[in-house]
């Protein structure tokens, strides 16, 4: 991927192995960048206040401070990833909204998918600062946010958002039609965290099941989107927000 952002990473956990494995799985993944490690929450606020920081993978049970009393007490707080061998810690981090929660011993696969998710968030950050001072410039290229990760039959698989004719919701998968592509992928999600990879107005929620790409509809009538070879219907609850895009 040309000019991807690096995230900078800071390690914190108190077992020295712990440090070296996290750093080993970070040297595999080229958007990610070790700028610190510490081995207790009182030498990371310390790092903290020096460097600036992107990402924290952040263990929890440290003496002398709980990672998560850590995270409650930082004023302005980076994306943090907790990586630790408790899973008692899991409620309380989704409300401290951390982007992912890893259980050691972590996989490489389980470590990648995370820091796709953060590189996911990170990129959606920068495109909300962007679009608040659009004369800020963003790091990486303008198209750099225009694909998003999801995970099918253990592999990250790449789809770019330009290509995304609609997506179906069923149940606890997602299917994502592309116009590159005569199938279409299967991916364990829900319909609504794939809504939020999406820009709109230009993919626009028409039922509880279904989102459409505007830019590849090529007829509406009865009440029934038509792209390519698919009808995709439109519910009552959605009809009034489709007629306004239309009529815009």
């Amino acid at each position: 991927m040309t000019n991807q952002p690096k995230l900078k990473c800071l390690l914190v956990d108190d077992e020295e192995m712990a440090r070296k494995l996290l750093a080993e799985n970070i040297r595999h993944l080229p958007f990610l960048e070790v700028v610190g490690m510490c081995k207790n929450p009182f030498e990371a606020m310390q790092s903290l206040q020096e460097q600036s920081v992107d990402l924290l993978f952040l263990d929890i049970q440290m003496p002398g401070m709980l990672g998560t009393k850590f995270l409650q007490s930082l004023r302005e707080k980076p994306m943090v990833i907790f990586v630790t061998a408790y899973d008692q810690y899991a409620v309380e981090s989704y409300d401290l909204e951390v982007v992912d929660y890893l259980m050691k011993p972590v996989s490489m696969e389980r470590f990648t998918a995370a820091a796709y998710k953060a590189l996911d968030e990170y990129q959606k950050r920068q495109a909300l600062e962007q679009a608040r001072n659009p004369a800020s410039k963003l790091p990486e290229e303008p198209d750099a946010a225009d694909y998003f990760f999801v995970n099918v039959a253990y592999a990250l698989v790449k789809v770019r958002i330009p290509d995304i004719t609609h997506v179906e919701g069923m149940k606890d998968y997602v299917k994502i039609y592309l116009s590159t592509a005569d199938k279409p992928i299967l991916t364990k999600s829900t319909l609504k965290a794939i809504e939020e990879k999406l820009p709109t107005p230009r993919f626009l929620r028409v039922h509880k099941s279904f989102i459409v790409n505007m830019d590849k509809m090529e007829a509406f009538r009865s009440q029934k989107i038509f792209v390519g070879a698919h009808a995709i219907p439109v519910s009552e609850t959605y009809l009034e927000a489709l007629m306004q895009v239309l009529n815009a």
